[in-house]
């Protein structure tokens, strides 16, 4: 069995600037499996712009964000696997991949970084009643038709969902010559970007249905209409509000699930909330000396973000690798607490005694709020209070916490991060 310091699963975005900083925070004998025959990810499909301007300062595509990546991690000579399946990670760390080339193989690695990315919820998971016609496409399928194979699905489009990636297919399929009747999202807010909002369906006129979902598909071969209706506050479509949109495609952006089977399997605790694993304030797992990053620990609306917090990760496992392991797992440490409208934190956990001097944590909130103070509690004593004239789900906030906070409070049983009224 051949060892290696740090082994990287998966080379999309987070994967890479996990391995470029493990890299450079001295644990030069760095692997990047990948199962895909090219790095970069999803980014590959990302041909819109937006991307970069935290981490370069300039609006760039998603193969420009990535090729940055790529040509850093080609310029330290990091190994990758390409066209390489990961098929089981032990609580050992001891890695089993297959490829063509070697077949099945294993590797000890003294640390393991989780960077698999998410996938798309299929219409399976909805139980809308019809037939399983043709037309009926995930928004990242239709993205990848479109971006990579050149091929249309459709020319009559109606859009289930308003994430990310179906706001911008919207726009998309509209530049391409296709008709986006409309949006339809059960939920009274959106799950996308503000900016999204406006640039892929405000500048089209393409509408956006708000508490609205589809509750038939029309046809047997192909898509020849979806019904909408209105839905109530306890999300049940109301009677007598049906309405028929003739169309040829219907397209799902109904979420995303962070990809961890592998994790599962590893028996590393997961968040009910995210389905990503939980950390601790270095992205540690329940299992030691492994970490997790990007859109496999949570959903994340911004690539840059993924890009700092696989930096985080890259670094604390180069440094693990090299011998600092810590005080244990992410078991150990103040638990932090969601509260007020906020859903989740992560990390989940904090140890003052070994983090930076400055750790962020995100979070996402629950519904749409207006004119509220996010706050930070040490047991009852508030440390950080800032207004925001507005919160989305759809949009990640985060709060630095410092060394300093803790400094002069022992024995601190839980971190609580909530929303107050102004």
């Amino acid at each position: 069995m051949e060892q290696h310091d740090v082994v990287v699963v998966g080379g999309g975005p987070a994967g890479l600037a996990a391995a470029i900083s493990a890299y450079e925070a001295g644990s030069t004998d760095v692997v990047v499996l990948e199962r895909d025959v090219q790095l970069g990810g999803i980014l590959n499909q990302c041909i819109h712009n937006g991307f970069g301007l935290h981490t370069f300062k300039e609006e760039l595509t998603g193969p420009e964000y990535a090729a940055r990546y790529e040509d850093r991690l080609k310029e330290l000579g990091i190994c990758c696997l390409m066209d390489t399946m990961v098929l089981d990670v032990s609580p050992e760390r001891v890695v089993t991949a297959v490829n063509t080339d070697r077949g099945v193989f294993s590797i000890q690695a003294k640390s393991v970084v989780l960077a698999m990315g998410c996938r798309e919820r299929p219409r399976g998971a909805l139980n809308i009643p019809g037939f399983r016609p043709a037309g009926v496409f995930t928004a990242g399928t239709a993205q990848r038709l479109v971006n990579i194979e050149g091929q249309m699905p459709g020319k009559e489009v109606v859009i289930l969902g308003s994430g990310d990636i179906g706001l911008i297919m919207a726009r998309r399929m509209t530049l391409e010559g296709a008709h986006v009747a409309c949006v339809a999202e059960l939920m009274p807010y959106s799950g996308g970007l503000k900016r999204n909002i406006v640039q892929c369906l405000d500048d089209y006129g393409i509408p956006l249905l708000l508490s609205h979902t589809v509750t038939r598909v029309e046809g047997k071969r192909r898509v020849e209409a979806v019904w909408i209706a209105q839905v109530d506050e306890k999300l049940r479509p109301i009677a007598g509000t049906e309405k028929r949109y003739p169309c040829d495609t219907l397209l799902l952006s109904v979420g995303l699930l962070p990809e961890n089977e592998l994790s599962r399997a590893a028996g590393i605790e997961l968040s009910p909330i995210t389905r990503g694993p939980v950390v601790d304030e270095r992205l540690q797992t329940s299992v030691e000396g492994v970490f997790a990053c990007g859109n496999v620990l949570h959903v994340h609306d911004l690539v840059d973000y993924v890009s700092q917090e696989a930096a985080m990760a890259g670094r604390m496992s180069a440094q693990y690798a090299q011998g600092d392991s810590g005080e244990g797992s992410a078991a150990r440490g103040i638990p932090l607490v969601a509260q007020g409208g906020v859903r989740y934190t992560v990390p989940a956990f904090i140890a003052p005694e070994r983090m930076d001097q400055k750790t962020t944590v995100r979070f996402r909130v629950d519904n749409v709020y207006k004119n509220k103070f996010v706050c930070v509690y040490l047991d009852d004593q508030r440390i950080m209070r800032k207004k925001r004239q507005v919160l989305a789900p759809g949009e990640m906030e985060e709060v630095v916490l410092k060394q300093e906070h803790f400094a002069e409070r022992d024995g601190v049983e839980r971190i609580v991060v909530t929303l107050e009224e102004g």
